[in-house]
């Protein structure tokens, strides 16, 4: 009896620890080792009207490694390189003269032709943004019905509207008004609605433009609802300025909680959208690494589990309610520093700190590599989403080995890698080192 007793037993656990590891495999589908490269919408925009020229880069991406691509349907315009009933298309950019053929679509000819060669097909949306400022373009600037929807900033000179700031490129939108969430939710509905056959969607820029917006009317109700109470000294309760430094005010963590509240609101409703549409489709998210600053755009990208309070003293102990890592199939992450390993960032003779567009300083430390913002982001998300940790090419212009260094420290501190942009592999013609930096 003793005997068959520990034989139920020992059969017992291996069925249940068999059941134990389908269910890991069901809630992990996502979770496969990827090499993205993205296909940037403006950047490419001339070489990507012709047939030939998209099919013959997605061959060399198959050929050196490559199994993602990401095509960007939606840069910071507004336009869109599809057909839409809503968003405005984009049928030209620069001063090539070069016209889009309308006859047929771009991104069906990437769906069809990538899935011929085994890749993965992901489409991209700048989200709170519709204006490039350097062209005085977009959506802000052609529709006035939708002018009123870009973002308000608080700097020491005043309040400035975002189009008035040509040193920014991103005409920013305001995140708060519930009329900017509805029409980018209408266009990423229509965008998956037209293209079933497309597996995934990577959200950009669901962010604020940075610490300093949004500051109109609207935001401010929306805080004053949210905390319950009016705002005596506003935006001083905020923050206010002595000369260019930024004193922080008796609200300025709610403020940031509250943000935070915004973006995680967003992203938990798209996805639910986006997955009444298509159920199998990856909801994606890409952001900057740099968890220790990401405040300063309003967002909070860790797991739900992990409290950055504990660790930043600009984290209300309720910020970590608003972090969204489990509402995503995909996350890749800007790792976007030149030094690879910490040791390279100890044994540099550069400054130590980093001033931000928002005028917050940055001590650099162990994050501000590859390799140390990789292991945050895993730190931070917790192993709720797949992390693919992503390099910005043109950071390692003439230095082809560092790259190579980089991109297999991307993928063996995360889940796989991400390559932005295609343009820089062919303008430096790195295929070579895509190819060793993958393998």
């Amino acid at each position: 009896m003793s005997r068959l007793f520990y034989l139920l037993f020992a059969v017992t656990l291996f069925l249940g620890a068999c059941s134990t590891t389908k269910k890991i495999e069901s809630k992990n589908k996502f979770f496969i080792d990827r090499n993205i490269l993205w296909y940037d919408a403006t950047a490419n925009f001339d070489r990507f009207c012709n047939k030939d020229s998209i099919l013959y880069y997605l061959k060399k991406s198959k050929e050196v490694g490559v199994t993602d691509i990401v095509v960007d349907v939606k840069p910071i315009t507004g336009e869109v390189l599809y057909p839409s009933n809503i968003a405005p298309v984009m049928n030209s950019w620069g001063t090539s003269g070069v016209k889009k053929d309308l006859s047929w679509d771009m991104l069906s000819f990437f769906i069809e032709q990538g899935h011929k060669l085994g890749l993965k097909v992901h489409a991209s949306t700048n989200v709170f943004v519709a204006g490039h400022n350097f062209y005085d373009r977009g959506v802000v600037y052609d529709d006035p019905t939708k002018a009123a929807w870009q973002t308000l900033s608080f700097l020491p000179e005043g309040f400035v509207k975002i189009t008035d700031q040509k040193s920014k490129y991103s005409a920013m939108l305001n995140p708060v008004l519930e009329e900017v969430r509805n029409y980018e939710l209408s266009i990423l509905k229509e965008l998956v609605g037209k293209y079933p056959k497309l597996d995934g969607i990577i959200l950009d820029r669901v962010r604020f433009d940075n610490l300093n917006a949004d500051f109109s009317d609207s935001s401010r109700y929306a805080f004053e609802k949210y905390i319950g109470k009016k705002v005596e000294n506003y935006p001083d309760d905020i923050y206010s300025f002595s000369g260019k430094d930024r004193i922080n005010g008796t609200l300025y963590k709610e403020w940031l909680e509250w943000r935070a509240s915004i973006v995680h609101d967003f992203i938990y409703t798209a996805r639910k959208e986006i997955k009444a549409i298509n159920p199998n489709i990856s909801f994606g998210d890409y952001t900057g690494s740099w968890y220790p600053l990401y405040f300063d755009v309003g967002v909070n990208f860790a797991s739900k589990e992990y409290d950055p309070s504990k660790d930043f003293d600009w984290a209300t102990p309720k910020y970590k309610d608003y972090g969204y890592a489990e509402a995503l199939d995909l996350f890749t992450t800007g790792n976007y520093f030149f030094e690879v390993d910490k040791e390279e960032l100890k044994s540099q003779a550069a400054a130590a700190t980093k001033t931000l567009e928002s005028g917050l300083v940055v001590e650099k430390e162990d994050w501000y590599t590859v390799e140390g913002s990789a292991e945050l982001v895993t730190k931070v998300t917790k192993g709720k989403t797949p992390v693919y940790a992503g390099l910005y090419v043109e950071q390692y212009k003439d230095n082809p080995d560092q790259f190579v260094k980089a991109l297999k420290m991307c993928r063996e501190k995360s889940d796989g890698s991400m390559i932005f942009d295609i343009v820089h592999i062919i303008n430096y013609g790195w295929w070579d080192e895509l190819k060793e930096g993958l393998k």
